[in-house]
């Protein structure tokens, strides 16, 4: 037989787009419509509903960016329709390739009623099916005019990311307001021809199946009369019934579909936005769900449907009603899809708590998995705190993102660095915004890498990112696809029955230890520095104003405020977003997420100040407030007295115009440039800087990824650097024991501060940045006389080692890594520290010294800023102040104490005398992170603690109220049931704790 195969091919492609998708409406008017453009930000559905409107027609421009317009559009169904089905077809101006991209819109019934959203692969609304003929029809579309910030030619910078500077100017063009017949039988024979002609495209072409379905699409193509589509269509649909009835191979690949809109909580939208995603979408989803009785949609992000919840009632009274049936799923279990990496140890704890607290309370759901398909990588103490939430599972899709190296499984149990271990999931269609193309199912099943032990995989099937989720093709689509020979089976399933068969089919998948590092979006550690130190200061604000209140309450009677704590971590927590904390949102997302983190700190601060008043009472003693978890100036963790003397610092001049800074421990050498030239130990005679180098070295380098802006920094940003040596000024501080260094460059000005304090073991270096700099990055270098082929990063609840070499691909793709306060670098008696206040980026790399001594120098150097232009033209333009200090002769403890220290200044205030801790442990290799109220009022103090250095540890707890008894819980503080509770002696706990292992007790009060 001649190999007519693309001849074929060819002539369905156009068939279906000249003729058989147009035939889907066969009949169509125009409906009228009338518009009212909101003058400002969005208003109640109520007064949309009601504002005066005026006519408008198809083909009008409309839609200034972020606005908002409210379409009325009415009309009647011709009589001669009855007995038809009839749907509007309302075309805001979409382009169908971008759904989430640009204008939406949510349809209300005159009453207020949602019926659905539109989006561009979204743009019906039902009207009757069948219709009686003769009805009038009056819709109401609340539209938003949301620009596209990702246009033609993507990561352009534009000013659209701001409603301060996006404009006025319209956006889009009305392109259809209709009434039309809804052939459902040419439909069908559409997504028939679909789904055959891409399995057809993915089998191979000699394969017999392959040729078995050409065949019958000839057939079904000429029985189709390309002038009556929609009287011939059942019979072309008749020629294809035979190979869409022909059932999967026993040994097919089997796909679990989950319903799904992965939306941004913020991101090319601002926060306000976000909520009417996710009304249109949860609208759309519960319209789908009442239609196919099949279909199954799982929504993460508790706090989208707090939204729900809070803005859009009607929506959340039919989102209830479908979580009742069991067909719209809460998924993860997580306040959002959070940033893994840079979250702090208590702030990922509260990511499940206040997630699952949410579901619990409004469904008695209670999830088992985590669910963060996009997040940008997982820090290693993650698994840990998954199963400290009570939960098992973990999915994600991002990780093949990575640029260098392929993941070697799809199914696995994750292991933390206390030795926990989550089953973990990573679909292997490769996207969460599967749309049950033929492309996709046969990509999941190529890429499988479990085959021979495992068959099920999973797939994320709606738009997303900018929402839309699930559509009524897809639905169709994977009907077909449930048992097709040629393919993998698709079922509608949950994520719950998904990881259950999973499991019992694979229960021994193989392990990976320690981080899922993304091998791309490095840069997202450093970008928007403002949004990631107002992260970090009010996690520790938060510490600050628990631990307080807490006290305060037990001691005095302080009114402990649960309110607005718990109001508080859901925002912190929201502001976690993978694209808020990241710094890869818009302009607008960043500007009020400053705004927001600036209004935390007064709140939390006027909550410690109001709790340590009365803590101090009335006096005249000069109290230190401690509220990190070691001693400080003698003063014990979570408690208050006077600060023990610390000795002095001195300062001294050269003879080369550079200056000396002595404390008794650390003697600091700085040159007439203003760079550290030696950092000595005086207690070991140890030289930390290496020979020949200075540290506080500003490094510059050019910075312009290949793509995605405000995301990457790719490893050719290393081959050009220029060292910022230059000083304007290099002078002693006002205090006398410190030296200021001022440097200008480009448009940019830097101030630093040297400071040695009395007492302590440690350069602090406090750098202001005026940056104006474009596509640049900066850093701060110490260059490090040590030996070592690993480093330690602090991570969630303990720490995490990686190479200083490149052996392999895997360690060279580790080019720019997280830490959280501390980085560690040790020889076996002796390392340094290098702590922060704010930044989380840095890289360490290593070198032989080829003159000299023939030693190793090892530099670490924290990531400060970059000048990314998109999303973000203007980003980090302005002034940013960083703490960092380098803590030489440091052990891992000494590292974490300090970081802990850094973080959490000393506060002062007098008093009648001492505030005893409320909760002591006497290790310090024992760190309580937490010290708080239970959240369900009883007044039950809850303490979390974890073992910090990596190695076993006993302690004892004390209580310092008078304890009726405590229990192990997990950290919704709920009793472990296998749990035994502790023994309490005279208000004492013994505690034994694995490496790393967190924690949570719950006292009793007598």
């Amino acid at each position: 037989m001649h190999d007519d195969r693309t001849l074929v091919e060819a002539r369905l492609r156009r068939v279906l787009d000249e003729r058989i998708r147009p035939a889907v409406h066969p009949e169509s008017v125009p409906l009228e419509v009338a518009v009212w453009h909101a003058p400002g930000e969005p208003v109640p559905v109520a007064e949309g509903l009601a504002a005066d409107v005026e006519p408008v027609t198809v083909g009008s421009r409309w839609g200034a960016p972020w606005g908002t317009s409210w379409f009325r559009v009415t009309g009647t169904v011709p009589a001669e329709w009855a007995g038809k089905t009839v749907e509007a077809i309302l075309d805001l101006g979409f382009d169908e390739n971008m759904p989430g991209f640009q204008c939406e819109g949510l349809v209300y019934r005159p009453d207020g009623t949602p019926v659905k959203g539109l989006n561009p692969r979204n743009q019906w609304v039902r009207i009757g099916a069948p219709v009686q003929g003769g009805e009038e029809v009056r819709l109401h579309v609340e539209a938003a005019s949301n620009p596209v910030v990702m246009g033609p030619r993507p990561f352009t910078p534009t000013p659209l990311g701001d409603l301060e500077t996006a404009g006025r100017d319209p956006q889009y063009t009305l392109t259809r307001m209709d009434l039309a017949v809804l052939d459902e039988t040419v439909w069908r024979l559409v997504t028939d021809l679909e789904v055959l002609g891409e399995l057809m495209a993915e089998l191979p072409v000699d394969s017999p199946r392959r040729w078995e379905i050409l065949r019958a699409v000839e057939r079904a193509l000429d029985a189709l009369d390309l002038q009556d589509v929609g009287g011939t269509a059942e019979r072309a649909r008749a020629c294809l019934a035979d190979v869409l009835a022909a059932p999967a191979v026993p040994s097919a690949h089997r796909i679990s579909a989950v319903g799904h809109a992965h939306i941004d909580s913020a991101w090319l939208w601002p926060l306000r936005e976000t909520v009417r995603k996710v009304a249109r979408t949860a609208a759309n989803m519960t319209a789908l769900l009442d239609d196919e009785p099949d279909f199954v949609f799982a929504m993460s992000q508790a706090q989208q449907w707090a939204w729900v919840k809070e803005h859009r009632p009607e929506v959340w009274a039919r989102v209830k009603k479908a979580v009742a049936d069991g067909r719209f799923v809460p998924a993860g279990g997580m306040w959002v899809e959070s940033d893994t990496n840079m979250p702090g140890s208590e702030a990922m704890a509260r990511q499940f708590v206040h997630g699952k607290r949410f579901f619990l309370d409004e469904f008695g759901v209670d999830n088992d998995e985590a669910w963060l398909p996009d997040t940008f990588g997982f820090a290693a103490g993650l698994p840990q705190i998954i199963r400290a939430a009570g939960s098992r599972y973990l999915l994600t899709q991002k990780i093949s993102w990575s640029r260098t190296n392929s993941f070697p499984h799809h199914t696995f149990r994750w292991e933390g660095i206390d030795g926990t271990r989550i089953y973990t999931h990573f679909p292997p269609v490769d996207t969460y915004n599967c749309s049950m193309r033929g492309a996709e199912i046969a990509h999941a099943v190529r890429n499988f890498k479990d085959k021979g032990t495992a068959r099920h995989s999973l797939a994320p099937t709606g738009w997303g990112d900018g929402g839309g989720g699930t559509t009524r093709e897809m639905v169709a689509k994977a009907a077909r696809l449930r048992d097709l020979e040629g393919s993998a089976t698709v079922t509608w399933e949950t994520p719950s029955a998904f990881f259950a068969k999973a499991e019992a089919e694979n229960p021994e998948p193989p392990v990976w230890v320690g981080e899922l590092y993304l091998e791309l979006h490095r840069a997202t550690l450093t970008s928007q520095a403002g949004t990631k130190q107002g992260n970090r200061r009010s996690e520790h604000l938060l510490r600050e104003a628990e631990l307080w209140a807490a006290t305060a309450a037990v001691r005095t009677g302080f009114p402990y405020p649960y309110a607005d704590l718990d109001r508080i971590w859901k925002t912190v927590l929201l502001h976690q977003f993978h694209d808020i904390l990241p710094g890869s949102s818009i302009a607008w997302v960043h500007r009020e997420a400053r705004a927001t983190y600036a209004r935390i700190a007064d709140e939390l601060n006027g909550i410690v100040d109001a709790a340590q008043r009365a803590l101090a009472g009335e006096g005249t003693v000069p109290l230190l407030f401690n509220a990190a978890p070691h001693t400080r100036a003698g003063v014990p963790a979570g408690g208050a007295r006077p600060a023990e003397a610390s000795g002095r610092t001195t300062h001294a001049g050269r003879p080369d115009g550079g200056h000396v800074l002595d404390n008794g421990l650390l003697r600091i050498g700085v040159d007439p440039r203003g760079l550290v030239d030696s950092v000595l130990d005086l207690a070991t005679g140890r030289e930390t800087i290496a020979p020949g180098r200075t540290g506080n070295l500003l490094q510059l380098h050019q910075d312009l990824p290949n793509m995605w802006d405000a995301w990457d920094v790719d490893e050719f940003y290393r081959n050009t650097v220029t060292d910022l040596t230059d000083a304007d000024e290099v002078t002693p501080g006002d205090d006398g024991a410190s030296v200021r260094i001022v440097r200008t460059f480009g448009g940019s000005r830097v101030t630093q501060l040297l400071s040695l304090p009395p007492g302590e073991k440690r350069l602090v270096v406090d750098t202001e940045v005026d940056w104006h700099e474009t596509e640049k990055f900066l850093k701060l270098a110490f260059p490090l006389d040590l030996h070592t082929d690993r480093y330690a990063s602090e991570t969630q609840f303990g720490h995490f080692f990686r190479p200083t070499h490149t052996n392999t691909s895997w360690e060279a793709a580790k080019f720019e890594a997280c830490n959280h306060r501390f980085v560690h670098l040790q020889e076996p008696d002796w390392g340094v520290a290098l702590v922060n206040d704010g930044t989380y980026g840095h890289d360490v790399t290593r070198a032989v010294r080829t003159d000299g001594d023939g030693g190793t120098t090892t530099t670490v150097r924290a990531s400060l800023l970059r000048a990314p232009r998109f999303p973000d033209p203007e980003t980090d333009q302005g002034v940013h102040r960083f703490r960092h200090a380098l803590v030489p002769g440091a052990s891992i403890g000494d590292a974490v104490r300090e970081g802990w220290r850094i973080n959490l200044p000393e506060r002062r205030l007098d008093g009648a005398g001492e505030v005893t801790p409320l909760v002591t442990v006497d290790r310090d290799s024992v760190v309580v992170t937490a010290v708080k109220l239970a959240d369900d009022g009883s007044g039950d103090v809850v303490v979390r603690f974890h073992e910090a250095h990596g190695a076993r540890a006993r302690a004892t707890l004390t209580a310092g109220f008078p304890l009726a008894g405590a229990e192990v819980t997990d950290l919704l503080e709920r009793p472990l049931a296998d749990t035994a509770p502790p023994a309490v002696d005279d208000g004492r706990i013994a505690v034994a704790l694995r490496p790393f292992e967190l924690r949570t007790l719950r006292l009793k009060r007598a």
